[in-house]
């Protein structure tokens, strides 16, 4: 997998980035499939957010998959769970929920 690396120019031309998020060796950031009510998410790390962690697929029909980074698929099961729930507490801080009534 392979992320589209924000330039410093043209940093997030759609606001995709909802945020940031770091453990004790590097900073993470969670970045939207798209502007309005998007189905996946990725976690992103490296010079210029070139390394894909995590893709998180399914948001929208509620049938998650995460796939995982060639490097970071090899991960412990608790460090996973970590990475996954702080992806999940950036994207979801941000979104707006709309309802009906």
């Amino acid at each position: 997998m392979r992320a589209v690396p924000l330039t410093s120019e043209d940093p997030d031309p759609q606001n995709l980035v909802r945020g940031t998020f770091s453990d004790d060796y590097r900073t993470y950031t969670v970045r939207a499939a798209g502007p309005v009510a998007p189905d996946s998410f990725q976690v992103l790390t490296g010079p210029g957010n070139d390394d894909v962690v995590l893709v998180v697929s399914g948001l929208n029909s509620g049938d998650l998959k995460a796939t995982w980074g060639r490097f970071w698929n090899g991960l412990k099961p608790h460090a996973k769970i970590w990475v996954e729930e702080q992806a999940f507490r950036i994207f979801y801080r941000r979104a707006v929920r709309f309802c009906n009534g």
